[in-house]
């Protein structure tokens, strides 16, 4: 050690000068929920592991996520942004390249990808970030590629809504599709849209000969939830009458799926509207989520004593289904499991038919969402749709016969 006290100072490490040494983060693990790349970023992980998911349905490569994984910095935003624009044009740009050589099905598999990654690039992104707008521009410009070069092609559809203003859809006839078809109605919340819908929904629905409507539900910036449900069903509506003006489509086999946060909104519109033969909904599982966590801010007391009383004489949405319904939820979902038993067992003593399936830890599909497998948990709901529309289509399930018979 040198006798000059202000250099040996200037030599102790880092963590001498700061104190406690800073604890590495947590590596990547295996959990009841699913992978988690950063256990430390709940948020991230989440995104990553949907992410993960869509590849088993075209929509990413596990290598590729894994790739933009490791130019990602939980918590920086932009390098989430960065790693997945940059998947993105990659795929964009080689299924531009694919198309030009006459490659149908290599251009519909990296157009559908950069769709998925364009959509996940804009997630953590600020709503006025003028960026946005061109990456949510790029997904549907690939998406809409995708659609014209699949086989049976796909139709972007636009229905008059209110005064000049109209609602943009996808619609997708099943392969082999007959006169008078059978159709499912797949809507998202504020957390899905209709692009992503279009790769979580599509081969499962054309392996059990149904066709899909995905919509867009309209924004709303009203906060009285009466206006807000009016403008839901009204939607939701326009595009039932607008499936009957069609001429191909079954009027009594019409199913309305409402997936991740649009599980509740379906409720609601199956609840009123009786023209759907079934439903994939949430049962009115958030509404009673929502009512409760509302009580427990008026106070513990009243929760304690006056809340019970006054949710006892509650009606919920699901209890008046028009239709047969299945609710689906996984073990490790974000509501207990023990509500939605609740809430099933509540619907069936109102003669409301709901059924329910939870997907348990050890066969998966137990993330909120089904995020840790979304395949297993469309190909139960599709096998149950088909059989609550009459759908007897025997068509082939794979990706490559099913769907992406491009340029046949």
């Amino acid at each position: 050690m040198s006798m000059d006290p202000d250099k040996d100072m200037l030599a102790l490490p880092a963590e001498a000068e700061l104190g406690e040494p800073k604890m590495p983060p947590a590596p990547p693990c295996y959990s009841d929920a699913g992978w988690l790349q950063w256990p430390d970023d709940v948020a991230y992980s989440f995104q990553f592991m949907r992410m993960l998911g869509a590849a088993q349905e075209g929509a990413s490569t596990i290598s590729e996520c894994f790739f933009a994984a490791r130019l990602i910095t939980p918590g920086d935003d932009e390098s989430w942004y960065e790693a997945w624009k940059s998947a993105a044009d990659i795929n964009r740009a080689r299924g531009d390249e694919a198309h030009a050589r006459g490659g149908f099905n290599a251009a519909t598999g990296n157009w559908l990808r950069a769709s998925s990654y364009y959509r996940c690039a804009e997630l953590f992104m600020d709503a006025k970030d003028p960026r946005r707008e061109f990456l949510l521009r790029s997904m549907r410009r690939c998406s809409r590629l995708y659609l014209e070069h699949i086989r049976p092609r796909g139709e972007v559809v636009r229905i008059p809504y209110q005064g000049d203003s109209s609602l943009e859809g996808y619609f997708i006839s099943a392969p082999g599709a007959r006169p008078l078809m059978p159709v499912v109605v797949c809507l998202g919340g504020g957390d899905l849209c209709k692009d992503e819908l279009l790769y979580t929904m599509r081969r499962s629905a054309a392996g059990n000969g149904l066709s899909l409507l995905l919509i867009d539900l309209p924004g709303c910036e009203a906060t009285d939830e009466n206006r807000f449900s009016s403008r839901i069903e009204a939607s939701a509506g326009r595009w039932v009458d607008y499936l009957l003006a069609r001429g191909d489509i079954d009027p009594s086999r019409i199913a309305l799926y409402g997936d991740g946060l649009g599980g509740s909104l379906a409720t609601r519109i199956a609840s009123r509207d009786r023209r759907f033969a079934a439903a994939v909904c949430d049962g009115g599982l958030w509404e009673r989520h929502e009512r409760i966590f509302a009580i427990r801010q008026v106070g513990r007391d009243l929760a304690a004593t006056g809340g019970r009383v006054w949710m006892a004489g509650v009606t919920y949405s699901g209890a008046m289904l028009k239709c047969p319904s299945l609710m689906t939820i996984g073990q490790h979902d974000y509501i207990a499991v023990e509500n939605a038993i609740d809430v099933h067992e509540s619907c069936k003593q109102s003669g409301a038919q709901l059924a329910l399936k939870v997907f348990s830890t050890e066969e998966t599909a137990a993330s909120p969402g089904h995020i840790d497998n979304p395949t297993l948990a469309k190909e139960f709901v599709f096998d149950w749709l088909r059989r609550k529309l009459g759908s007897t289509e025997r068509i082939a399930a794979s990706l490559e016969e099913a769907c992406d018979r491009a340029g046949a």
